[in-house]
């Protein structure tokens, strides 16, 4: 569980990523849950994009792929949704300063 501090660390770094992948009509298939899992190995911190033809609000998305990747909610703004899951090894952020 991440404190407010580290939440807000995150938003920042991730406020000048791009979008790395997009939910539109499919919803949240296994492929898009198995890229999201890929990105989030290699990223640690990513962006999504909820499309509006999806179906499906941008915290749904959020709380589905949190649920199914064992990930982080670090902000849902609109149809953004930022994602976060720390690597074993060699993260690029340490949290256990803030």
């Amino acid at each position: 569980m991440l404190t407010g501090k580290q939440r807000a660390f995150l938003r920042g770094k991730a406020n000048s990523f791009d979008v790395i992948a997009q939910v539109g009509k499919e919803g949240l298939t296994k492929a898009c849950l198995s890229g999201l899992s890929t990105a989030l190995n290699a990223r640690e911190l990513i962006k999504i994009k909820v499309l509006p033809n999806s179906g499906l609000t941008a915290r749904e998305v959020c709380d589905e792929a949190c649920d199914a990747l064992n990930a982080e909610p670090i902000q849902v703004i609109g149809t953004i949704v930022v994602l976060f899951r720390k690597k074993e090894k060699d993260s690029e952020y340490d949290l256990s300063k803030l």
